[in-house]
């Protein structure tokens, strides 16, 4: 199954999708450090790097899935809120290459901002969009006259190519990624194939998590030699009085949220001498108030770009005796659920900030294999396929076709 990527980033989606079973054409992609990342992980070859307005569409007929993330900004919570006032709106070219290419389905992330209230037309309109994407909107139509004719087809009736859209928001915490990260995905699948898409169910519950966490509970046996006394100060009343009631209502299956002592513990310490590139102490964390980092014991908040910074401290960790640091990119990667081994090129901030806009790599998974097996079911879904790990073989190998 082949997948053509937008707007991709330092590659989160596109290495779960990768996991998933699915081999990547090209990525495209405007950011120089990301248009890196893409190279040393993915290859050289496949990364256009550059404005998405001048990629060519056309020479991908064959792929059959579309992925990406249209870039946040114009809906982001911490954004300017212009929507399709904001010139960084880019749904219109994630419109075009599903209208030009009619993949087999189509997998679009975006921020919860999307779903407020003052962008409820527009994000109908988008939806409307990707339903009928060969629709024509006439040279000097505004999306307002545009929305107003697409609301009035009939899905039935209608008989060019048309896609079956269902939106969720998802919390990765709820799919085993250490990190409260709510994100609204978008997914279509064309309706000849006569499919239907269901969003995979959650696997991991908060609850179960403050049940593990009670003292005596299998948490703190992971954890010896720490103990529910470094973590009371997180507790509720009602969680440290009296907690039989945690479990009701939730099914056997589901397991406790991970932390980010889950994922962190035995790393050695930044500050020691331990040989991980990428695992390099930064200075200067200190705590204030709407500032305070994210509890060892707890998923990690929404790791964030932040433009100017971030405001709530999401890139720092707070230990349980009340001290904190910044997150080294080492640490990033594993809370954002990247593999050790990718690669994130650029200095801190700009690692961060690459990191910060990703899908969590087990989350696309997650969703890659629910998608692979709709589309394949015959198939059995593949481990991680082979990827060129430097941008020197590319190189003494034959032209790269990427732009940086």
């Amino acid at each position: 199954m082949k997948t053509l990527e937008l707007f991709a980033g330092a590659g989160g989606l596109a290495k779960g999708f990768e996991l998933a079973g699915f081999e990547h054409v090209a990525f495209v992609e405007n950011n120089k450090h990301a248009c890196l990342s893409l190279n040393e992980n993915f290859g050289c070859d496949r990364v256009f790097c550059g404005d998405v307005k001048d990629f060519n569409f056309e020479q991908y007929r064959d792929v059959d899935v579309v992925v990406g993330g249209p870039p946040c900004q114009p809906f982001s919570l911490g954004g300017k809120h212009k929507a399709y006032h904001d010139e960084r709106d880019m749904f219109p070219y994630a419109v075009k290459a599903i209208e030009t290419l009619s993949p087999k389905a189509f997998v679009f992330e975006n921020v919860k901002g999307l779903l407020r209230s003052t962008f409820s037309e527009y994000f109908e309109y988008i939806l409307l969009r990707l339903t009928f994407p060969g629709f024509p909107q006439d040279k000097g139509m505004s999306w307002a006259e545009h929305y107003s004719k697409l609301k009035k087809i009939s899905f039935s009736k209608f008989i060019g190519p048309k896609y079956k859209v269902s939106i969720q928001l998802l919390n990765a915490a709820d799919y085993g990624v250490p990190q409260i990260r709510e994100r609204v995905l978008i997914v279509g699948v064309r309706a000849d194939l006569d499919e239907v898409w269901t969003f995979p169910r959650q696997t991991h519950a908060e609850r179960v998590l403050q049940w593990a966490q009670q003292p005596g509970g299998q948490y703190w046996t992971r954890h010896k030699p720490f103990g529910p006394e470094h973590f009371t100060a997180h507790l509720t009343n009602t969680q440290k009085g009296g907690h039989l009631g945690l479990l009701n209502g939730l099914t056997s299956e589901l397991q406790p949220w991970r932390t980010i002592r889950d994922v962190l513990e035995g790393i050695p310490d930044p500050r020691s001498s331990h040989g991980i590139l990428d695992h390099v102490f930064r200075d200067g964390a200190r705590v204030y108030a709407g500032h305070t980092g994210s509890d060892y014991d707890l998923p990690s908040k929404t790791i964030k770009a932040g433009g100017h910074g971030v405001p709530g401290g999401e890139n720092m960790i707070k230990f349980p005796d009340g001290t904190v640091r910044y997150l080294t990119v080492f640490e990033a990667k594993r809370i954002q659920t990247f593999p050790d081994e990718y690669v994130v090129v650029g200095p801190w901030g700009e690692a961060m900030r690459q990191l910060g806009n990703a899908v969590p790599v087990l989350l696309a998974k997650v969703l890659g294999t629910e998608l692979h097996r709709l589309l394949c079911p015959s198939t059995d879904v593949l481990t991680a396929l082979p990827h060129v790990t430097s941008c020197s073989y590319l190189r003494d190998n034959g032209p790269a076709q990427s732009a940086i």
